[in-house]
């Protein structure tokens, strides 16, 4: 057999699988997922979860031409696309030539064809985009972002790019990185000891962002409607299933929104997305699908999930949110079964604790059993920049709650109120001159504004159905994990 370079066109295996012109001329380039009898090569270019055959004719070639052929190796094959007769597959391609782009050991490329374990393949985070199941991620990462631009696009707003290196912070949390050029081993210092960061690069303390939210505040009191997708870092030392040190977020703002408004543009951004990923990639959810339901077949019946992944999505997709307070919700929590009987790992507190993901999780799947977006939370749990509500004790604030996450989407009204920010800035300890810029917006031309946070390795969490939002991003960060 030939093994020279071809010249044909180069096709994705994604169109061929759907192609209907046989007997056409075809190169394909892709990795080697089997190869059998040395003639059969299973390859898959990353264009879809499914993989075509390439068969060898052995009378035209022998064992000695296809040694390099092997689970890994990156191949170009050129022949002729045929129907086919095996079962699982509708093509197959009649190899006329080969060749092997990249060789990959046998004894050594770690991705053999069995089950390999999640906590596995994190280790080996530069070949794990070769597994069915993180292809499907990436895949399904990629639909979502364009889903994203697509949905504000369509409704009027402008994608604003807001900085990554901030002088404040915005969740008041404490826990950032630090961004400085000064030497660690001997900084300057000023008299009392402490390091004098007007001698670092920006003149001030700086670290890295948690959010575009105050940014995007400012250009929405220009722009009416924005929107922010950009990475975001927290220094929190939890090496959890549901912590990243380096994560993305959307951060929509808009001018002239309240808080039933926001209500409105949260529940119905939910659902474009998730309609997006059913609409257009089927195939990578049916396969996340089935991998769920073969994973919960050793769990005892009672720990395993009432809807499949593809329920799980049309379950948001078809109910209306249900709304509510979140002093409501508190005494639903209160009266529940698996409160009274200790069932709950975090015990319901009194009026002012902060609901834990089981307890979001019963409101959604038990008690109302559909999606739910809670209001009014208690002002001492939440930012200080939300809106002040006429009680005095609770501010503008809503929690969008899915199955299977808890809260997934986090939102308010601002305030817009020059006096109650001041008197808010003061309650939470933030410095007047560290945030001059953001109350100048309600100095000059203040306007009721409303906007919330997705953060999008969670929305990936949901969409995919995966346990661990470390297998969600490409290269995870997260505390003693920077490889890679």
């Amino acid at each position: 057999m030939n093994t020279s370079k071809n010249t044909s066109k180069l096709s994705s295996i994604k169109n061929l699988l759907s192609a209907s012109d046989f007997n056409q001329e075809v190169t394909v380039k892709g990795w080697v997922r089997f190869f059998r009898s040395n003639r059969f090569i299973i390859i898959n270019d990353g264009s879809t979860i499914h993989n075509i055959q390439a068969v060898i004719d052995l009378d035209k070639t022998n064992t000695e031409q296809t040694k390099g052929i092997s689970v890994g190796a990156c191949v170009a094959v050129n022949g002729k696309l045929v129907q086919s007769t095996g079962a699982g597959q509708t093509v197959e391609i009649l190899v006329d030539t080969f060749e092997v782009l990249g060789e990959a050991d046998p004894e050594k490329y770690p991705l053999q064809p069995k089950k390999h374990s999640l906590e596995f393949l994190r280790e080996i985070a530069h070949l794990r985009p070769r597994t069915n199941t993180f292809s499907a991620i990436l895949r399904l990462r990629h639909s979502m972002t364009f889903a994203i631009h697509q949905f504000f696009n369509e409704r009027g707003f402008f994608n604003v790019h807001t900085p990554i290196i901030t002088g404040s912070d915005c969740e008041g949390a404490g826990e950032m990185f630090r961004v400085t050029t000064l030497d660690p081993k001997n900084p300057p210092l000023k008299e009392d000891g402490s390091v004098d960061f007007k001698q670092d690069f920006f003149g001030k303390e700086t670290n890295l962002t948690v959010s575009g939210q105050l940014n995007g505040e400012l250009a929405a009191m220009a722009l009416g409607k924005i929107y922010t997708f950009g990475p975001t870092f927290r220094a929190e030392n939890s090496n959890t299933s549901r912590h990243l040190a380096e994560f993305w977020m959307i951060e929509p703002e808009v001018a002239f929104n309240e808080i039933k408004e926001n209500m409105d543009l949260a529940e119905s951004f939910m659902k474009y997305l998730i309609q997006y990923a059913l609409d257009n990639n089927r195939d990578d959810l049916e396969f996340l699908k089935q991998r769920l339901l073969d994973e919960e077949k050793d769990k005892p019946k009672e720990q395993r999930s009432e809807m499949d992944l593809i329920q799980k999505l049309e379950f948001v997709l078809h109910n209306d949110f249900e709304r509510i307070t979140y002093t409501d919700a508190v005494q639903i929590l209160k009266d529940s079964k698996p409160n009274k009987n200790g069932k709950f790992q975090f015990p319901v507190g009194e009026w002012g604790f902060d609901m834990q993901s089981e307890h979001e999780k019963y409101l959604v799947e038990k008690h109302f059993k559909k999606p739910v977006i809670v209001t009014g939370y208690p002002a001492a749990i939440k930012a200080f920049y939300m809106k002040q509500n006429d009680d005095g004790k609770t501010v503008a604030a809503m929690d969008v709650l899915v199955p299977g996450i808890g809260e997934i989407i986090g939102g308010s009204q601002r305030e817009d109120n020059l006096e109650k920010l001041l008197n808010a800035i003061k309650v939470f300890n933030i410095p007047e001159k560290d945030i001059w810029w953001y109350l100048d917006t309600r100095r000059f031309g203040s306007a009721p504004h409303s906007g919330f946070g997705l953060g999008f390795e969670r929305l990936m969490l949901f969409i995919t159905g995966m346990g661990n939002i470390r297998d969600v991003i490409p290269f995870p960060r997260a505390p003693k994990t920077a490889d890679f």
